[in-house]
């Protein structure tokens, strides 16, 4: 007994010492970055909130359960070892006498039970993960396996650890059984698992089992003791590092609103910023804040945003589990020299001081970390954080990297030149004249108010238009036919008209803060002006969700707060209500493609639905990738107006998801949608592999094919909609 204490009290000493010594230089490195603390205030104010999402995602396994048969795989060695742990208990307790058993519990038939459940339930959970690693070998499915690129040595040596922590348990268990110091052994077969050892080495008679009871139980503990060891020093290093990250992730999830650039924790004023002072975006490591660190080192590897992200896809060299990967090998190659001081840094080996001068965005030339086209491939679409199981937050790291290139080192896509200037001189991409934005007023035959001045008492609803609205042609249809709607509805609404301007969504997702400012902070006093703040009872109906995510949920961060709905919501609640009927027929088979910036970062998903649903004769049919799921057009992050030169286009690779379900029309709410899933159908059409007929519109065009406008003109809207 001395031995067997002295060795299991000697390995746990050792492995205490290994990991907490990891742990300090990990807490280090962390705070070497800049504060946050926003992340701690939201903490402190919404206990509440925290609460339930530690439950929900952490306890519950919420995001990782939306796979089914990996989700509770890990949900068994999740809960397993959480059960578990009063196994090990019973080991520590085993080395000081060998019938010890937990005071109060430690003798119940439900207890041994449970804990040999738990115990096959992780050996069921370790040979599912087993059988998906080996069907999903990145050494043989390439980029289509979602590993690749993934430590997958280490993730072997993992799952062979914690089948040896099962292993060792249930041998020395099935041992005591034979000795007679298993603290369930009057129970029989309540502990199922350990008596089947146990049956399978009683001949082998008390002498050999008694042996067998203390080499496993020693085992046991020094696997368990090697395994945290292990973790702290692996991609496992989740395992106590997912409950903070969740912990201080931004609430509901990190989508919807970028968030302002901060230096040294405080909101940056571009009025008073020194870019030799202060931190412009990500423009080197230790640029990240402590909760970017923490992002890092809590990837698990497990590529479900690489298999998700359309970039990655359609053969991009954008992967977001690679880039945090890439981030998080260089903190840690870079660490020494972060966390010495200037003359213990002179001392330093070479390799560490050339890692510490490694730009973090540059070319193979410039031996940057991350690949300039990496953080140009990305659309913002979210799907990477909508599936990351451990609420890493990639759009904030790839947008501060954009940030710091645009900002600082002026090195940004040459095409994405003429859209800035454009929104600098004239408030939209296009650089077309502001009286412009009025032009489609023209082309109905009832008045749309402009406003000039305050919005009058009688009128519910400011239609903000949108620069794609008002200024292209095929969104414009879809402008046309949302205000024939709303007229016929008898719903009061007014326009801005010239006073519009760009909402700066494209300048601050391509990186430029400064100039999404400018025309946020324009527009902002032209909302106040218009006196449709919040609490004023009047709306703000936005038809393109670029426009619905950036005056609701990124202008508050200047002082604009308004209540704003998506045009498709506005149109469902009609319906509903009976003031807009569809009446007319449209015989067509119609998929809806979901835009991003209204589904994934704004959860609106049923009002559309609810739209082509109410339409009668229409037969409506989803897309393998859909809703949560969906699948970008190539748009967003300031894509619409990048070139797209590596791998396919994605607007093509979502077309050609809609054309195997062979539709009469592909719908969708959003202006970017139209335009490059238009594009994309006629890029089909001229190679023959789309039929003539084939269309690409807005739900609201939709609607108001189906809805008798006026007296004897059921069709007479079609021109004028482009229904």
């Amino acid at each position: 007994m001395v031995a067997r204490m002295i060795i299991g009290l000697g390995l746990t000493v050792i492995a205490l010492a290994l990991a907490g010594q990891r742990l300090w230089f990990l807490k280090r490195l962390a705070f070497s970055g800049q504060p946050a603390p926003e992340r701690l205030a939201f903490a402190r104010e919404h206990p509440g909130t925290d609460a339930e999402a530690q439950l929900t995602e952490v306890i519950g396994q919420r995001k990782l359960l939306k796979w089914t048969v990996p989700g509770m795989a890990h949900a068994a060695t999740f809960w397993g070892f959480i059960v578990l742990l009063l196994t090990i208990i019973e080991a520590y307790g085993s080395l000081f006498q060998r019938t010890f058993s937990i005071p109060g519990i430690g003798q119940w038939a439900a207890i041994g039970f449970i804990e040999d459940l738990f115990a096959v339930g992780v050996l069921c959970g370790i040979i599912t993960f087993t059988v998906i690693r080996i069907r999903n070998n990145p050494h043989k499915e390439g980029r289509g396996s979602r590993f690749f690129g993934s430590h997958t040595r280490a993730a072997w040596v993992v799952l062979a650890m914690i089948s040896a922590v099962i292993i060792t348990l249930l041998i020395y268990r099935g041992a005591q059984e034979n000795t007679g110091v298993f603290p369930y052994e009057h129970d029989g077969a309540w502990p199922f698992a350990s008596w089947l050892v146990g049956k399978a080495l009683h001949p082998l008679g008390y002498g050999v089992n008694s042996v067998l009871e203390a080499v496993f139980i020693l085992a046991q503990l020094g696997v368990i003791m090697a395994f945290l060891v292990v973790v702290f020093y692996s991609k496992h290093l989740h395992i106590f590092l997912a409950g903070l990250n969740v912990l201080f992730s931004r609430r509901p999830d990190a989508l919807g609103p970028l968030q302002p650039m901060r230096s040294n924790g405080k909101v940056l004023d571009f009025e008073e910023a020194d870019p030799d002072v202060d931190v412009f975006g990500i423009g080197k490591i230790e640029d990240l804040s402590w909760k970017g660190f923490l992002d890092l080192g809590t990837c698990t590897e497990c590529g479900r945003c690489q298999s998700q992200c359309p970039a990655w896809v359609t053969g991009k060299p954008l992967s977001p589990k690679q880039l945090i990967l890439d981030l998080r090998d260089h903190a840690f190659a870079e660490a020494p020299y972060l966390l010495a001081s200037e003359a213990e840094r002179e001392s330093l080996s070479d390799l560490i001081k050339a890692e510490a001068t490694r730009p973090l965005v540059g070319g193979v030339a410039e031996r940057g970390v991350i690949d300039p086209e990496v953080i140009w491939a990305c659309t913002n679409c979210g799907a990477c954080v909508n599936e990351c199981p451990v609420d890493i937050e990639h759009i904030d790291h790839i947008n501060g990297m954009r940030r710091h290139q645009v900002l600082v080192e002026s090195a940004f896509p040459t095409e994405a030149t003429g859209m800035l200037n454009n929104l600098e001189r004239r408030g939209n991409p296009w650089g077309m004249a502001e009286d412009k934005r009025a032009d489609w007023i023209t082309e109905l035959d009832f008045e749309v108010p402009v406003l000039d001045g305050k919005i009058p008492e009688d009128t519910e609803y400011l239609y903000w238009v949108g620069c794609a609205g008002a200024l292209e042609d095929r969104a414009k249809k879809a402008t046309k036919a949302i205000a024939e709607l709303l007229h016929v509805a008898g719903v009061k609404f007014a326009v801005l008209g010239p006073a519009e301007a760009c909402t700066g969504d494209p300048a601050r997702r391509l990186g430029n803060e400064f100039v999404f400012q400018m025309l946020a902070q324009q527009n902002v006093e032209t909302l106040n002006e218009a006196g449709v703040g919040a609490g004023s009872g009047k709306k703000v109906i936005a038809s393109c969700p670029h426009c619905f995510n950036t005056i609701s949920r990124e202008y508050p961060q200047l002082g604009g707060n308004y209540e704003v709905i998506h045009h498709t919501q506005l149109l469902a609640h009609l319906v509903e209500e009976g003031k807009l009927t569809p009446v007319t027929p449209v015989e067509e088979k119609i998929t809806y493609h979901d835009p991003c910036f209204l589904g994934r970062h704004n959860k609106i998903y049923t009002p559309p639905r609810q739209i082509i649903d109410a339409v009668p004769g229409t037969t409506a049919e989803e897309m393998h990738r859909c809703k949560g799921k969906g699948f970008c057009c190539g748009a967003g992050g300031a894509r619409m107006w990048l070139e797209e030169r590596t791998g396919k286009r994605i607007n093509e690779e979502r077309i050609d998801e809609a054309l195997a379900l062979d539709p009469d029309t592909v719908s969708t709410a959003c202006p970017y949608c139209m335009v490059m899933l238009g594009d994309a159908v006629n890029a089909k059409k001229a190679a023959g592999q789309a039929k003539e007929s084939l269309e690409v519109i807005d739900v609201a065009q939709l609607l108001v094919r189906s809805i008798k406008l006026r007296e004897g003109a059921a069709e007479g809207t079609a021109e004028g909609t482009g229904a």
